[in-house]
């Protein structure tokens, strides 16, 4: 079972979210902003952030950066879910550090399958 942070100020993706990594065994934490998102980190760690790009106080692609350049924390798995669709977007996202770049609408159960791969490479390679 892995612990999950989704920073989505949509409350039905959330609620999509929530219910697929549920589903699967796995617990899951919900913010509205990228602000929460990192006071969520320095609660209590990770096994895997989940961001929007497009949220109010601070964006998904800020706190990705705020993460990636945190001595603690740089090392927590981030998968980006975004209606964000253009490859420029993709690309800076996967520049900045995400791990992966999934795009709305999707696929709940390609999403945990997605997530599960991520955290099996980070716990392998700790």
């Amino acid at each position: 079972m892995a612990h999950i942070i989704i920073a989505d100020d949509d409350e039905i993706v959330t609620d999509i979210v929530s219910e697929a990594f549920r589903s699967y065994g796995h617990s899951i934490g919900v913010v509205g902003n990228g602000a929460d998102a990192l006071d969520a980190i320095s609660a209590k760690s990770p096994d895997l952030v989940i961001l929007d790009c497009n949220m109010p106080k601070m964006g998904g692609l800020s706190a990705l950066r705020a993460i990636r350049t945190h001595p603690t924390f740089y090392r927590v798995p981030i998968m980006m879910l975004t209606g964000n669709t253009s490859s420029m977007d993709q690309d800076i996202a996967i520049y900045t550090g995400a791990d992966a770049y999934i795009t709305k609408p999707f696929d709940p159960d390609y999403l945990v399958f997605e997530a599960e791969d991520i955290i099996a490479k980070y716990q392998k390679a700790a």
